[in-house]
């Protein structure tokens, strides 16, 4: 960890302008689930102990630049206010005469949550004086928003050209940890499990992967792609047709190092809006009906992974093995969920790349069984592509 983190940088009596991520579900005027909200806490309360005056700020949802009522963030002030046992003030915008005024009343301890930064376009853009007027908020700067990392916006990088110190919280700082032990000095045998709907989005995963690890195991939509690539049926599963080409070049070029599902769950009626499936069977990979949807990896499938994983050392999951929304269509992607879980308790460091995969390892109870799951999915995700995350990059060097 080469940038400063919250412990490096002086904070009593000073102004903590703290950039999270409570991008939230709401319900009815509350949140819904508050893990996010949960994952800043450790930062928060260090802030708080160490004698800090605490602004936070945050996006929520998409409202592209209008104020939008239903994606306020004041519900958030509750449920943190909750959390931490304490009174957390909230004041309806985030720059301007009356956060102004909120903020230099602030005593050393308390706590300011701003209203949703992507009210306004200028966030988003990266607008150099809306940068300048947050940054004018705080005499510090914390980023503790993994999730929003790889966006070069005027909360996660703007602000760090107006403000001396910038530091990484708890949760950023976990979050590099991990990935970067993952990708940069992992222990052997390394295996990465690759799901998801399109090897598109994975391209850049599996050519920075492909060195470093012992295996990459396939699954999910993008499993029939390569079956194609392999000149095999595959009904009427999902196919990115204008990547045959990159597929072929891809096992061509990995050999043994890609393994792809010996055999998936397929079903002749699939309706995703219904949530619904026709008659389910496990068939050999290089057996699809013609009339058939792909759906999951099969049993078999989900054996040879197991066998794969069994002496693994470090295993980085990304992307489900099948519909996991349904029933039916998740017993491969809460498998491996399972099959991590084991991997975990006889000492392997198991880290879960965010996005579905999280959603998955949480529907599948086992979220505390694994080593680490990230709370930002296309910010691990460009992580393990080796990209530079710009609020990352942003912070100050210690």
């Amino acid at each position: 960890m080469q940038k400063l983190t919250v412990e490096d940088i002086e904070i009593q009596h000073r102004r903590a302008l703290m950039r999270v991520d409570f991008n939230v579900p709401l319900e009815r005027g509350r949140v819904a689930n508050d893990e996010r909200i949960r994952a800043a806490v450790p930062t928060i309360r260090y802030i708080l102990k160490k004698g800090g005056r605490l602004i936070i700020m945050s996006h929520l949802g998409r409202p592209d630049g209008k104020r939008v009522p239903e994606m306020s963030l004041k519900p958030c002030s509750d449920a943190l206010a909750k959390l931490l046992g304490k009174s957390v003030r909230f004041v309806d915008d985030c720059i301007g005469e009356q956060v102004d005024a909120a903020v230099q009343t602030l005593a050393d301890g308390d706590v300011l949550l701003l209203e949703n930064l992507r009210f306004y376009k200028e966030e988003t853009d990266n607008d150099p004086e809306f940068a300048s007027r947050l940054a004018g908020l705080g005499d510090v700067y914390v980023n503790d928003a993994f999730g929003t990392a790889h966006r070069a916006h005027a909360s996660t990088v703007g602000v760090t050209a107006y403000i001396e110190q910038c530091a990484a919280g708890y949760l950023m700082k976990k979050e590099l940890d991990y990935l970067g032990r993952v990708m940069e000095n992992s222990e052997k045998p390394f295996v990465a499990i690759l799901g998801g709907a399109k090897i598109s989005g994975k391209i850049d995963v599996i050519s920075n992967l492909l060195p470093k690890v012992d295996n990459i195991l396939i699954g999910g939509g993008m499993t029939f792609t390569f079956y194609k690539a392999r000149g095999w049926e595959i009904g009427k599963s999902l196919l990115e047709e204008e990547k045959l080409g990159l597929a072929r070049d891809l096992l061509q070029t990995a050999g043994d190092k890609i393994v792809l599902p010996v055999d998936c769950v397929v079903s002749d009626r699939f309706d995703f809006s219904e949530r619904k499936t026709g008659r389910l069977q496990a068939v050999s990979a290089d057996a699809i009906p013609a009339d058939a949807y792909g759906l999951d990896i099969g049993p078999d499938s989900i054996d040879r992974m197991r066998a794969v994983l069994s002496g693994a050392r470090t295993i980085v999951w990304n992307g489900p093995m099948g519909v996991f929304e349904i029933p039916d269509t998740a017993r491969g992607t809460f498998a491996v969920a399972e099959i991590l879980a084991r991997a975990t308790d006889r000492g392997a460091v198991t880290v879960i790349g965010g996005g579905d995969s999280a959603a998955a390892v949480n529907k599948a109870g086992v979220t505390e069984r694994v080593s680490h799951v990230s709370t930002g999915g296309g910010a691990s995700l460009e992580f393990m592509e080796g990209k530079v995350l710009p609020g990352v990059a942003a912070l100050s060097n210690r």
